[in-house]
């Protein structure tokens, strides 16, 4: 049998050679736990368990089938997350226990993947343990969590969990380089904007939008303690209108998707699908959001290492000549109240503050660090 798909897991072998051998085997869990730190690559296995189940040669990765799954478009995997503020709404889980009980479209099985379930909470949760630990036969129930301790027991205790360990720096940077070409300082710049997420920093590389809106974050940053209020109000406008841009392109994707479709789906096939691309669009613009503080949070995490004497540790080295002048006179306190200013916008965007308000505060506050070094 060809295996490709287990080739996406990287530095995971232990997890692709245990969940290869479930499906080989014929003794796949009704419901998997995958925890582990953000980067780990459980998205990318929950992905390709599901190529697995669906694909006629267990997971070719080059078939139809394999390419639609890894596009997230086919129709027996459904991806979730929280659409309530900080957490999964009941109505999305009622959603789920009806749907779970239909037949699948096209594959053998239905898989769904729960991202961030820590973010599940107990009335939520409650309405699904019987689904969770009885679904039916056809159905593969994948949660996913970066610590085991944000699970709630009762939804923990139900599945198999599959534990995934950090995925070395220098193999990220590695990878990253071979698929997309890149350098190795671009490579860098890529994981450290996408959290060290491989998938998503090579999407920010292949995309230049992406890769504009983080040269646009840089030059605001470098700019930002000479701004005057006026200024860093329009450069926040500015910033989210970057990150937003590039949903035009998912945008047209959808509509191609969506167009070549069209005549083999019924009315409410359509429909299912529409849903799903609005689903995807909004998790694109989060990913935007999260991209500007991240990079913003690299560019500080930068100034911190380099005032250290570690200029080695610098990620975004196409910023170097501005991240020294910083350094020069930036303290490790004051780095550290610049870094909790992002800290507190990420919260506050996570629970649901406008990231306009949210964005115009931590540009504020770096400025403020940025002007009193010390």
């Amino acid at each position: 049998m060809t295996a490709c798909v287990w080739d996406d897991l990287v530095g995971q072998t232990k997890v692709a050679g245990y969940l290869r051998a479930a499906v080989d085997s014929a003794a796949v869990s009704h419901a998997y736990l995958f925890v582990g730190p953000t980067g780990s690559g459980k998205k990318t296995a929950a992905r390709a368990l599901a190529c697995a189940l669906f694909c006629a040669d267990g997971g070719c990765g080059s078939c139809a089938v394999c390419r639609r799954v890894r596009a997230m478009t086919h129709p027996d995997l459904h991806v979730l997350t929280p659409e309530g503020v900080a957490e999964y709404l009941i109505a999305q889980i009622r959603g789920v226990i009806h749907d779970v009980h239909l037949k699948p479209i096209e594959a053998p099985y239905k898989v769904y993947v729960f991202d961030d379930v820590g973010r599940l909470k107990a009335e939520a949760a409650n309405a699904f343990l019987k689904t969770l630990e009885e679904p039916p036969a056809d159905v593969v129930i994948v949660l996913i969590a970066d610590d085991y301790d944000d699970v709630l027991p009762t939804v923990a205790s139900r599945c198999h969990v599959v534990r995934f360990s950090p995925v070395p720096t220098s193999t990220a940077r590695a990878l990253v380089v071979e698929r997309t070409g890149a350098s190795e300082d671009e490579a860098r710049a890529a994981l450290a904007a996408a959290d060290n997420v491989i998938s998503r920093a090579i999407e920010l590389l292949r995309s230049p939008g992406r890769r504009n809106a983080r040269t646009v974050i840089l030059d605001v940053l470098k700019r930002l303690a000479v701004m005057d209020g006026h200024d860093v109000l329009t450069a926040a406008r500015m910033l989210l209108a970057e990150v937003r841009a590039p949903v035009e392109d998912v945008k047209a994707a959808q509509s191609d998707e969506l167009d070549e479709a069209r005549e083999f789906l019924t009315k409410g096939g359509a429909s299912e699908i529409e849903k799903r691309h609005k689903r995807e669009l909004t998790a694109r613009e989060r990913e935007g959001i999260t991209e500007l503080l991240s990079v913003t949070e690299s560019w500080l995490r930068d100034c911190l290492v380099m005032a250290r004497g570690a200029a080695e540790l610098v990620d975004n080295t196409d910023a170097a000549d501005a991240t020294a002048e910083i350094a020069e006179v930036l303290s490790a306190p004051a780095a550290l109240r610049a870094l909790d200013a992002v800290r507190t916008a990420r919260q506050r965007i996570a629970y649901n503050v406008s990231p306009q308000l949210a964005v115009e505060a931590m540009l504020f506050d770096i400025q403020e660090v940025l002007r009193c070094p010390r």
